[in-house]
């Protein structure tokens, strides 16, 4: 299984990133997909989370300003982000949810600064 996360960068604050998340190993269609984050010195979180036919769920932190959205066709997993600020600095991650620790990849750096 690998789940590619890709699209972090530096960004100034209000900027917008689209990250994407190419899977590989599992049958996409299948999974509850997801976006979790994990700053310096903090535990990680969940961000997003989206199913195949089930509604996107947000944390409240990001509730508003990103999107996440998926591509069957591609396994591929994207999450727009917008109006970034720089308390959404991290590395970004994509898992299965509920999470297998074994798919974690290596994530994209995020970094939200003037």
């Amino acid at each position: 299984v690998q789940l590619q996360a890709s699209g972090g960068g530096l960004v100034q604050p209000g900027g917008s990133l689209r990250l994407a998340c190419a899977a590989s190993g599992i049958i996409f269609r299948s999974n509850i997909m997801a976006w979790f984050r994990q700053a310096p010195g903090k535990q990680r979180e969940l961000v997003a989370s989206l199913g195949r036919f089930s509604a996107a769920t947000y944390s409240d932190a990001v509730r508003g300003r990103f999107t996440i959205s998926r591509d069957g066709a591609k396994s591929t997993l994207y999450l727009q982000m917008n109006s970034l600020k720089p308390s959404d600095t991290a590395v970004y991650y994509c898992n299965v949810f509920p999470v297998r620790e074994a798919y974690w990849g290596q994530g994209t750096q995020v970094t939200v600064s003037s």
